[in-house]
C-alpha cells in the first residue's frame, strides 16, 4: 500500500475529491472526481463504517471546536 502526505501549507492546484455518506448498514455512497459509486457489499460497508468511526474519534466538538475556529480565524486575519 502506498501512502503520501502533502504538507499543510503547500499550495495545491486540486484538493481531495472523495467523500462518502454512510446511509445505513445497506448502502454507502461515494462521490469521486468523475463518478458516484454505490457500495452495497456488507464487508465493504463495514470498512467505511470503521473509517467513519476512526475519523469521528478524532473530531472536535463544542468548546474545543470553537477554540480551533477562533485560532484559525485569528491566524488568517
Amino acid at each position: 500500500m502506498l501512502h503520501s502526505r502533502i504538507a499543510a501549507r503547500t499550495p495545491r492546484p486540486l484538493w481531495s475529491m472523495e467523500s462518502c455518506t454512510v446511509y445505513d448498514d445497506a448502502q454507502v455512497g461515494i462521490e469521486l472526481l468523475s463518478a458516484r459509486v454505490t457500495i452495497t457489499a456488507p464487508g465493504e460497508i463495514a470498512t467505511y463504517e470503521r473509517a467513519f468511526a476512526d475519523l469521528a474519534a478524532h473530531a472536535v466538538h463544542g468548546a474545543g471546536a470553537r477554540t480551533l475556529i477562533r485560532r484559525a480565524a485569528a491566524a488568517h486575519g
